[in-house]
């Protein structure tokens, strides 16, 4: 129990990893007030299951749509748009977020626009991806519809409602089911119109990368997150545990190649992400929590998204 104490950190200077040095003493534009509240660095989480699925799907099919590629791309973007933006309100409202937080500035912590504002955002964003899945749901059938309703309620209750999803344990579990799972199996579906233990075994992979991002943001601000009561699993497990997890979420998806029921598949291209990983493992074993670990939570991103382009590269190329 001694590594969930709130220790002391020594928060320096700010380094948050997103926003430009040349405007961190000074107001930033309105329109890159608003790229920052969507937290760029981090979208690539919805990015990267759907470019996985259909991939799978193209290379086990050798048939594919593109519009029905680019339809759920767009979908999935704007549910993680609209999740961070409602995110960002809801946090300042809770007193989780302040402006002396060790993560990224939040456009409402800041006092960039008002949570009134970035909730209206929020809406809008849903109401995007609500359009978006409706040829999506054409397309698939009540499969699609499910997990489409659930995508967005899930948005919602991330940090909505009166039993938020981020306030709880159940934070990575969400994060492998909507961004693995559901996103990686929903694409694979709406190209292939069946399923596949194959498409099974990259959902499982991404989804724990995906995790591992989670991971990384609650294991950096858990001791403020104590503070407004947010109990994350960091907290349940404590910080040791915290690093083992993240070591077991950031290798256990380059197992892949050894599940895929064809070894001839060009999977085997994502063991050339495997040294990023064991780097960021040692970083975020050896580094104490702070600012720091903004960039471990952004090259974690980093790593899901260049795994899924290796493994899409391997399955095109050895089709």
């Amino acid at each position: 129990m001694e590594d969930k104490i709130p220790q002391k950190i020594n928060i320096g200077p700010e380094k948050d990893g997103f926003l430009p040095s040349t405007l961190s003493g000074q107001r930033p534009s309105k329109a890159l007030r608003w790229f920052l509240a969507i937290r760029p660095k981090t979208l690539g989480i919805s990015l990267a299951p759907v470019i996985a699925g259909n991939v799978l799907a193209w290379h086990e099919t050798s048939e594919g749509l593109w519009s029905t590629f680019f339809i759920t791309l767009f979908a999935a973007l704007m549910i993680q748009v609209g999740t961070n933006l409602y995110n960002d309100a809801v946090d300042f409202e809770r007193g989780t977020d302040t402006r002396g937080r060790l993560g990224p500035r939040r456009a409402t912590a800041e006092g960039w626009f008002s949570s009134f504002d970035v909730k209206r955002a929020a809406y809008i964003s849903f109401a995007l991806a609500f359009m978006g899945g409706i040829p999506l749901s054409w397309i698939g059938g009540w499969p699609i519809v499910v997990i489409g309703l659930l995508s967005l309620v899930a948005g919602y209750a991330y940090t909505g409602g009166p039993r938020p999803i981020a306030y709880s344990t159940t934070g990575e579990i969400f994060v492998f089911i909507f961004f693995g799972l559901f996103a990686v199996m929903g694409s694979y579906y709406l190209q292939a119109g069946v399923l596949s233990l194959n498409s099974l075994s990259v959902s499982v992979a991404i989804g724990l990368l995906a995790a591992a991002v989670l991971l990384v943001n609650n294991y950096r601000d858990l001791d403020t997150d104590i503070l407004a009561n947010k109990l994350t699993i960091a907290y349940v497990i404590g910080r040791r545990q915290s690093r083992r997890l993240y070591a077991i979420l950031l290798l256990c998806p380059f197992c892949l190649p050894l599940l895929l029921d064809d070894p001839s598949t060009g999977s085997w291209l994502v063991l050339a992400a495997l040294p990023l990983a064991l780097l960021l493992i040692h970083r975020f074993i050896y580094r104490s929590p702070g600012p720091e670990f903004n960039e471990i939570l952004a090259r974690t991103a980093q790593l899901q998204l260049i795994f899924t382009l290796l493994l899409s590269i391997g399955l095109l190329t050895f089709n």
